[in-house]
């Protein structure tokens, strides 16, 4: 099989067990953008490198979240009105996974001091990458919750979206801590 169809010349793309829709469609907006995400951990476990075992064990997350990914975009990409075969075909993203996100938030913000103002983005080079993660993640989420507005997505993409930004955060305060560095605090203009 060729990795080009050409059946997205037209601007529009197939969704699982569902007609074509447009790619600037807002399903297509909130799995790509979950997509992106994903990109962004994968640049984020590439600079997971060194001897301290908190920043192995964040790589160790992010790419066992990688793999999550791909099932949230899955769902995302299964309106709830499509065919019985594609449905039992996709991983629905469940309150274990979500769970399983919450687990992690307690391991890594297990290591972080306690917060106590505002944290600018930034710090060593993995807590920016895992910042811009973050960002990105909220983004997902905020067109995830337009979408379900439709009704047309399961609430555990929506809380396991919430999760992973609250992760993503606790992981860039951990991995300025590996590094040595303090989080940089927001100074307010008075």
């Amino acid at each position: 099989m060729k990795l080009y169809t050409r059946t997205g010349d037209d601007g529009t793309t197939g969704l699982f067990g569902a007609a074509r829709v447009g790619k600037d469609h807002p399903r297509i907006e909130a799995y790509g953008t979950v997509d992106e995400l994903n990109a962004w951990l994968g640049m984020c476990a590439s600079a997971c490198h060194g001897t301290h075992p908190a920043v192995e064990r964040m790589r160790v997350i992010l790419v066992s979240l990688q793999s999550r990914l791909f099932d949230l975009g899955a769902d995302l990409a299964t309106p709830p009105d499509a065919s019985d075969a594609a449905t039992k075909r996709v991983s629905r993203i469940e309150p274990r996974h979500v769970a399983e996100a919450e687990s992690y938030i307690d391991e890594i913000d297990s290591g972080n001091e306690a917060i106590r103002a505002f944290v600018l983005p930034g710090g060593s080079e993995l807590a920016a990458r895992l910042h811009v993660a973050r960002t990105v993640c909220r983004r997902a989420e905020r067109l995830s919750v337009a979408l379900a507005r439709s009704g047309e997505v399961g609430p555990g993409a929506i809380h396991l979206l919430n999760r992973l930004s609250d992760l993503l955060f606790a992981m860039a305060r951990r991995a300025n801590k590996a590094a040595g560095q303090s989080d940089i605090e927001w100074r307010k203009n008075a």
